[in-house]
């Protein structure tokens, strides 16, 4: 619990930041991911639709704009450094707090980037620095897939229990 002027409250749902945009399975805004029959189909989503379950295009466009706009680059580069991503800010007209604010650290922390930092210290003014590299990072999609499987284990072993 939180402690707000010395009371016990409990928080009033869940932060946005800490949230995933899930539309209803059935929804038209998803393209089939199983048949009649709860199979998964072998169609898999492009990266826009990926990027929706993040940055809701129906709640949060411009977020979503940026962020598949900064994933199609990253996934055609791989990795990009701090002067990478200046350019491409530039480039593409966008705001840099919105970039660095918002729009990055969320990405860092659903898991579909790595952000590495390096310190490095100049010998002539024994100045630090921290050049940022951001690669493209699995984590996401493992993060889902336990979760998927751990479901899916769980119906099945209901189900297995009921036939017994």
């Amino acid at each position: 619990m939180i402690a707000l002027s010395g009371e016990n409250k409990i928080p009033r749902g869940v932060p946005s930041s800490e949230s995933v945009y899930l539309p209803p399975h059935n929804s038209p805004e998803l393209r089939s991911f199983q048949d009649k029959e709860e199979n998964p189909t072998r169609n898999l989503w492009k990266l826009d639709e990926v990027v929706n379950f993040v940055f809701s295009k129906k709640y949060q466009p411009k977020y979503y704009e940026i962020a598949l706009k900064f994933l199609e680059e990253l996934s055609r580069k791989l990795v990009m450094e701090g002067g990478d991503i200046g350019a491409f800010l530039t480039r593409e007209e966008i705001s840099k707090a919105t970039f660095y604010n918002r729009v990055l650290p969320r990405l860092r922390r659903v898991g579909m980037i790595k952000v590495e930092r390096e310190t490095i210290v100049a010998k002539e003014s024994l100045r630090k620095y921290r050049p940022m590299k951001v690669s493209l990072s699995k984590t996401f999609g493992n993060y889902f897939l336990k979760i998927g499987d751990s479901w899916l284990a769980s119906v099945d072993d209901a189900r297995s229990r009921k036939r017994d």
